[in-house]
């Protein structure tokens, strides 16, 4: 299938206006089922200095909406509300417990003749649901991942403590989302995998098991190196969630250059003969302090059958990390942590130079890097495996891709077609500009590819793309 894209050909002086949150709660319409007490539903709203009134008749015009179209689809409620102005969308994570964001549309500012007032196009079409909706649905698992669910809090301490929790989460979380940066790995929040040979895979499996066996404790470990993940004993979807608090959240705060034997800036402590840079990320900042705090962020995981509460702990070397969870009715004490830190800090210091070595090892073999003539995102939706050569750097806050917007919004566009069928499916895009965009799916694999070639056409591109599958993604792809 091939479509023509008539965007990005615009030379005008006009100002731009990316998305903006304009609005974000929650509510649940059993709380003030009679006229009156409409204001009881309500248990969050941002922005707070809303009049109490507004909030009332926002609040009930969504709860009209959400019921007007079940009578259409009584199993699929409203995702979402396209106005000239803005979007809502609309999340019913738990029964009767919704979540609505009121995302603004860009704008386009253009300037006026004879001194009359700038003219304002709002762009209704530049925003996709399904990136949003992802969006959303992420605030929720991230809650969930720190509080549990909604109605444990609402059993445990009834409205009161459930509104406290939501205020405390969310108010806070809020400001980290930055909707301009918002893309197609949202739509997946799939998780980077870090390639590794056998044998360094092997040894990496040893010390978990190693660790778990020493600190009968440790329910759960997740290992990562430079961010990607390498081995994990959780659920996935509770990986997922984790993988991106730790990668957008925790470990950007916690920064540091990879360290080199003897120059490094931590401490290092000799264990037999083997330098010792490890470090709690949560927990206690230094062990030898008197004062220190031995507390740890709880998470919960497996909330839809055995409900685990869980102590998390992250420990670092390196650029190595390992998250170890331990079961939230144990306390933890100044023993435990120096036991930890005295069995996993020489091994994990051990294991970041290993796989550093290998890396390095690997690459020289492979040779130079050339600058490819494509960029691509691969998803495994089976696996959860992501990969992007578009993107620079993803964090919460900022999300830096080497091709333009206009190219990000047609990758969203061929996934949104994808999403609708089940057949393996290509879809090939035609920009206004020299550029090629190509979709594949096959058995539960995408791959999106960015073509810079001039004066190619669709057979060109099209071997180009086959070329590519072969070499890149070898087994993977089967379409013709």
């Amino acid at each position: 299938m091939l479509m023509i894209s008539p965007r990005m050909a615009s030379g005008m002086q006009e100002k731009q206006y990316t998305p903006s949150l304009l609005s974000f709660f929650i509510y649940n319409p059993k709380f003030g089922p009679r006229e009156g007490e409409e204001e009881k539903k309500i248990l969050f709203y941002y922005p707070c200095d809303v009049e109490k009134n507004e909030k009332i008749r926002n609040v009930g015009l969504c709860e009209a909406i959400v019921q007007f179209t079940r009578t259409f689809c009584p199993t699929k409620p409203a995702k979402s509300l396209h106005t000239q102005k803005n979007r809502q969308f609309f999340h019913e994570p738990e029964g009767n417990f919704w979540i609505v964001m009121v995302v603004r549309n860009p704008m386009v500012e253009k300037p006026s003749k004879d001194g009359k007032p700038p003219t304002i196009e709002y762009q209704e079409e530049e925003i996709l649901d399904t990136v949003y909706g992802a969006v959303l649905q992420q605030c929720y698992s991230m809650y969930k991942l720190f509080n549990g669910t909604f109605i444990r809090a609402f059993e445990a301490g009834g409205v009161e403590l459930l509104t406290q929790k939501l205020e405390k989460f969310f108010y806070r979380y809020i400001q980290t989302l930055h909707l301009q940066s918002c893309d197609l790995l949202d739509v997946f929040g799939g998780i980077n995998f870090f390639p590794l040979d056998k044998m360094t895979y092997l040894k990496i499996q040893c010390f978990v098991n190693r660790v778990e066996e020493s600190l009968n404790l440790v329910k759960y470990t997740a290992f990562l190196y430079n961010d990607q993940l390498i081995w994990s004993g959780l659920e996935q979807d509770d990986m997922r969630i984790l993988y991106k608090y730790l990668t957008t959240s925790l470990f950007p705060r916690h920064t540091e250059p990879e360290l080199a034997g003897r120059d490094s800036p931590l401490r290092p402590e000799v264990t037999g003969n083997l330098l010792h840079y490890g470090r709690f990320l949560t927990g206690p900042a230094n062990l030898k302090d008197p004062d220190a705090k031995f507390r740890f962020p709880r998470i919960f995981v497996n909330t839809e059958d055995r409900y685990e509460e869980l102590h998390l702990i992250v420990y670092k070397a390196m650029s190595a990390a390992a998250c170890f969870m331990v079961n939230a009715s144990v306390e933890l004490t100044r023993e435990f942590c120096e036991q930890l830190d005295a069995l996993v800090g020489p091994q994990l210091t051990l294991l970041a130079s290993d796989i550093c070595e290998q890396y390095n090892i690997n690459k020289r073999i492979s040779g130079p890097e050339k600058e490819p003539q494509f960029k691509f995102i691969y998803f495994n939706h089976m696996n959860l495996a992501e990969k992007s050569t578009i993107h620079m750097r993803k964090t919460a806050s900022v999300s830096l891709t080497s091709v333009h917007p206009d190219l990000m919004k047609i990758l969203g566009d061929i996934n949104s077609d994808f999403a609708r069928v089940d057949a393996d499916e290509e879809i090939i895009v035609k920009a206004m500009t020299d550029y090629w965009v190509v979709g594949k799916k096959s058995d539960q694999r995408e791959l999106y590819v960015i073509l810079n070639q001039k004066n190619a056409n669709l057979i060109e591109v099209n071997e180009e793309v086959k070329r590519l599958c072969a070499t890149q993604f070898n087994n993977i792809f089967f379409l013709d």
